[in-house]
């Protein structure tokens, strides 16, 4: 699958949706840093596309980026609110409050990973 979706984005077929399959694709096979930067363009396309969100800070926790992590959920909670989109607010605060028990919340713009 990961092939085929890199063939159409060498052919120049960029959008959302190829970066979204990209990202789940490499999260799948656990490369969480192709999948941080596949999904990071994806919510560039398309910053309402929750879903992405939700992925793009379990990728960033994966390559041990807390404070990316964080901020994924963060925007990702923000635009779920903003498009009445409840379950994945739910989700993401979970992922969100999971997060910062294990790694603690940071204070005024630092972080403790």
């Amino acid at each position: 699958m990961i092939e085929g979706l890199e063939k159409l984005l060498a052919a120049g077929k960029d959008n959302a949706l190829l970066r979204f399959g990209l990202g789940k694709g490499y999260l799948d096979r656990e490369e969480f840093a192709r999948a941080a930067e596949h999904l990071a363009r994806c919510v560039a396309f398309d910053p309402a596309y929750t879903a992405a969100w939700k992925l793009l800070g379990r990728a960033r926790a994966g390559a041990g980026d807390i404070a990316g992590a964080r901020e994924a959920w963060q925007q990702g909670i923000a635009a779920a609110q903003a498009h009445g989109d409840r379950q994945a607010e739910k989700e993401m605060t979970v992922f969100l409050r999971r997060l910062e028990r294990e790694h603690g919340t940071p204070s005024a713009g630092t972080d403790t990973a």
